[in-house]
């Protein structure tokens, strides 16, 4: 069974000694002092722990089940959603003007980090419930807010993104779903969407879901997208449940992973639907929920992977194997713990690095998206532009390579299904696909977000990394930190330059180094968050912090980061630089 503890201290930790909340003069920051803060995780730590991690084997063995058109959730999931419900936890973050709680982004992001750690495809219930309410709130009309939001804030009714269909995935211009525009103006949606998250169910009264059609006029490929709303029930004008709207559950997916969340094919047989946002215009709104679930997803690949880790280093030091070479660590014993190892280390050491830097890159990331809509601060958004693939790409490829490795900690142990890590990989490598699969993210990231704005954001984080280097210039304690992080953007800049002389005159050049690049910007990010860590360890041991284990603990992880990891620039830059013949060299009948 998965055992799984909040790291609340670490969490503390980036909130208020790296970000540094309280000072940050954001509106509703104010509130999150530490007692407070303190307080809301540990309350969401015992519920991952006590309701949700429990349940995460259940899910995995019993999955769900499609009985006469109604899907079934596992056992227990209906217990645990009601008690989501009823603490409140759907509406952390979501507008008090329709139930919520008002809370900061980036507090909904700290708490749902421990409710994907220990139960990823039950939270995907809510979480893309939230990704629904936040595009009708965006999108939506008054009286389409007062129908639907007040009871998604609760998940009373749970919400859906209907993108993908059996023909088209990224490719949206080819979508086939129709709708009729009617004398009410509703329209009726007819056609079929593949792999719907949370498509049905049975812990919800309704489902809203959110559905991309083309309506008439709109012309040719994505141009001609509109979003609408598309309940399972018809809601009635005093808000009551009508019938049975025209949608219906084609199948389930059998998946490798998150069984515990109902995976469906919808089919729409001229269902009711209400505009959503303008005609024609429907990729505007539904990005409003994508570029959301985009962070959420790369908080899955780390989230996943701090659960993973957590078992291994518990396996590591009771797993007895062998003596360390340097002398016998337990001669009480037959054989030392496996941590003495240095290759278990290694792996340990890889887990526990990344884990750590991609939540301060996260939390940093929901710390912008607060910026942009609280204070409509525009740097912050074009950021946040910038950083969304890279979170959602690189974070989800090391969630997963994360995940591996702590799997192979178990030995053979790992792949039997008796331990929890075969479930935590199976899990975890969906991150990489949905919600836009790694490789669009890269080519999101070179094809347009570099030279978003002229390629504004870009240069302004090449002079936020360099300030930060320059920075620490007088202390000779962030030398390993601060020389690392400038050699890593140094790279980074090159592979940009080489992409801005080649691009233009073969495309194929920068395309075919995009994924790279995504990496190296990763690891560049990384090492940005670890530099502003490590400043804040020596700040808290220089003040005299009771606590030097964790300090120094955080010290020497960043070091391993900045020494073992960083240099990966150096080898996705070389490749980069190669161009596009290596990759482009075959002719299609030679593979």
């Amino acid at each position: 069974m998965s055992s799984y503890t909040a790291n609340t201290k670490d969490m503390q930790f980036v909130l208020h000694e790296v970000l540094k909340i309280s000072e940050a003069g954001v509106p509703g920051y104010e509130e999150l002092d530490r007692d407070f803060t303190e307080a809301v995780l540990d309350a969401a730590g015992k519920v991952s722990s006590e309701v949700l991690a429990p349940l995460n084997e259940v899910g995995d063995k019993e999955g769900c089940v499609l009985e006469n058109g109604v899907v079934r959730t596992p056992k227990g999931f209906d217990a645990a959603f009601e008690a989501m419900k009823e603490g409140g936890w759907t509406a952390l973050d979501c507008d008090p003007d329709y139930g919520g709680q008002g809370m900061p982004y980036l507090l909904n992001c700290a708490v749902g980090e421990m409710f994907v750690s220990s139960n990823m495809a039950f939270n995907m219930y809510q979480g893309l419930t939230h990704g629904a309410y936040s595009a009708i709130h965006a999108h939506g009309t008054d009286e389409q807010k007062a129908t639907y939001l007040p009871k998604m804030v609760t998940c009373d009714w749970t919400g859906t993104m209907n993108l993908t269909e059996p023909h088209c995935g990224t490719d949206l211009g080819m979508m086939r779903t129709k709708a009729e525009p009617q004398d009410d103006g509703s329209y009726l949606i007819t056609g079929t969407k593949i792999f719907i998250s949370a498509g049905d169910h049975d812990l919800s009264e309704n489902v809203i879901h959110l559905v991309l059609a083309k309506a008439p006029g709109g012309g040719e490929g994505t141009k001609g997208i509109s979003l609408f709303i598309v309940p399972k029930f018809l809601v009635n004008e005093d808000g009551s449940l009508g019938e049975r709207n025209g949608v219906s559950v084609g199948k389930l997916e059998e998946k490798m992973g998150i069984h515990g969340n109902a995976t469906c094919v919808m089919n729409y047989d001229g269902a009711k639907g209400w505009l959503l946002g303008d005609l024609h215009k429907g990729m505007r709104a539904m990005f409003t929920m994508m570029n959301e679930a985009r962070l959420g997803v790369g908080l899955q690949g780390y989230a996943v992977a701090e659960a993973a880790y957590q078992e291994a280093v518990a396996y590591a030091k009771d797993r007895i194997q062998g003596r360390d070479v340097t002398g016998a660590k337990a001669p009480e014993k037959a054989a030392d713990p496996i941590i003495v190892h240095p290759d278990v280390r290694r792996m340990l050491m890889d887990q526990k690095s990344f884990v750590e830097g991609a939540r301060a890159f996260t939390f940093w990331g929901a710390h912008l998206i607060d910026r942009a809509h609280k204070l409509d601060d525009k740097e912050a958004d074009g950021l946040i532009s910038l950083m969304t693939p890279v979170i959602k790409g690189f974070l989800t490829d090391k969630g997963f390579e994360t995940a591996v490795s702590a799997q192979q900690v178990f030995g053979g142990h790992g792949y039997t299904e008796d331990w929890p890590m075969s479930q935590h990989v199976r899990d975890a490598r969906i991150a990489m696909i949905y919600e836009g699969a790694n490789g669009i993210q890269a080519l999101d990231l070179v094809g347009r977000k570099l030279a978003q704005d002229g390629g504004k954001h870009v240069m302004a984080f090449f002079e936020m990394v360099k300030a930060e280097c320059k920075a620490h210039d007088d202390d000779e304690r962030m030398k390993p930190f601060t020389d690392a992080l400038k050699n890593a953007s140094k790279q980074l800049q090159a592979a940009g330059m080489f992409f801005m002389q080649n691009g233009m005159k073969n495309p194929n050049a920068a395309l075919s180094g995009s994924y790279d690049f995504m990496h190296l910007m990763g690891h560049v990010c990384l090492g940005l968050m670890w530099t502003r860590m490590a400043k804040a360890a020596f700040t808290a041991l220089d003040n005299g912090a009771s606590d030097k284990d964790f300090y120094e603990g955080k010290i020497a992880t960043g070091r391993y980061y900045m020494a073992r990891q960083l240099p990966a620039c150096a080898m996705h830059l070389a490749r980069i630089e190669t161009g596009a013949d290596p990759v482009m060299a075959l002719a299609d009948d030679q593979f």
